[in-house]
């Protein structure tokens, strides 16, 4: 009975240390290759911020002030084509503003801030810089950074994941036919998130916003710019037979 359970044990293990050194071979015998396709577009949508703020003895005032510039500037944006689904507010906050009194080694309160910032969906490229000059004249006291975008993101997207699989096949095809094999099905693939590629930013437009005398309108004109989809892939390697 002792010998039939050794004998059991060691059937057991000699098939556990088979399966794992099956399990290694096969792991050893993979290709990793990482690639990346890019696909390039026009934008043809922008995303801007208007902040509008006012300073004020109390919080009420202050407010009051800057509901008024809110009002007076979502009107502006709709007479410039904007409709108020593409004007959503971003945050809004009314707070204290002290001022460090150093003789007497203490903060004093000056006032109060309150602050409303509105997201600018523009969905026509070409209204974009109507749309800015429209709150800086209204009385935005500033226009914050444009960020470009296109109404054909998930399509390109699509496209350039396509081309990374592709891309990442042709490498790992390379790659196997130089270590003396071929190459076999893919194991795993998995694709990071889509980016565009950085271009210079545009901050505090409102500065070179077109003003009531200005003669000509501000003008938008966006580079192009990729979209880019990383995938990681693993793939069998098949060793080449031995004749």
């Amino acid at each position: 009975m002792k010998s039939f359970i050794l004998l059991f044990f060691a059937i057991c293990f000699f098939s556990l240390s088979s399966g794992l050194s099956y399990a290694a071979q096969q792991e050893e015998n993979q290709i990793v290759v990482s690639a990346t396709g890019r696909v390039s577009v026009n934008p043809d949508m922008a995303e801007f911020g208007v902040l509008v703020k006012s300073v004020a003895k109390n919080a009420d005032q202050a407010a009051i002030r800057t509901a008024e510039k809110y009002r007076v500037v979502q009107q502006a944006l709709r007479a410039a084509g904007i409709p108020a689904v593409d004007t959503p507010t971003a945050s809004y906050v009314v707070a204290p503003q002290w001022e460090w009194v150093q003789p007497e080694r203490r903060r004093e309160l000056k006032g109060y801030a309150a602050q409303h910032l509105v997201i600018v969906k523009v969905r026509h490229l070409a209204l974009t810089g109507k749309a800015i000059d429209a709150a800086v004249r209204a009385g935005a006291d500033e226009v914050q950074q444009i960020i470009f975008s296109s109404s054909r993101h998930e399509e390109l997207r699509r496209e350039a994941l396509a081309s990374a699989v592709s891309n990442a096949r042709v490498d790992a095809e390379i790659m196997a036919k130089a270590a003396g094999g071929r190459l076999g099905g893919a194991i795993e693939l998995t694709v990071g998130q889509p980016v565009y590629r950085p271009v210079p930013s545009m901050d505090m437009i409102s500065m070179h916003a077109a003003t009531p005398e200005a003669v000509s309108p501000t003008e938008i004109t966006p580079a192009e710019q990729d979209i880019r989809v990383t995938v990681s892939s693993r793939w069998r390697f098949l060793q080449m037979a031995v004749k």
